[in-house]
């Protein structure tokens, strides 16, 4: 009787540490997750007020169809969910997010690429 009674006891051990290890690593995910859902939000945002300096004459102080002069508004460049930066050309604007949390590869941060252009905007998740 004690010999399955230390048995029992080894098998719970066991399981519950299997659970606790699929716990984090689904945590770890979910927060992964929300830090790239959370960049692509705020780039999203910094691709609206691109477009409106493009689409704003220049004698009002936008961009009269270019992209030229436009820059991350302040106080948005840095938010809760990383940093950004934004390399201008006269027709596209590339935005780079780069999260606070451990990126797939376990080694680097999550890291999204946006693509503005009058048409759109086109987001590339790097990791």
């Amino acid at each position: 009787m004690g010999q399955q009674q230390l048995l029992l006891i080894v098998l719970g051990v066991v399981v519950i540490g299997i659970a606790i290890v699929v716990g984090l690593s689904i945590a770890t995910s979910s927060a992964q997750n929300a830090n790239r859902d959370g960049i692509i939000s705020d780039m999203n945002t910094m691709a609206n007020f691109a477009h409106k300096h493009y689409r704003t004459p220049t004698r009002m102080g936008g961009g009269g169809n270019t992209f030229t002069g436009w820059t991350i508004p302040f106080g948005i460049d840095t938010t809760d969910n990383g940093t950004f930066s934004a390399t201008v050309v006269a027709q596209t604007v590339t935005l780079i997010g780069i999260g606070n949390e451990i990126g797939n590869d376990g080694s680097s941060k999550v890291k999204a690429t946006a693509i503005v252009t009058s048409a759109g905007i086109i987001v590339t998740i790097n990791n």
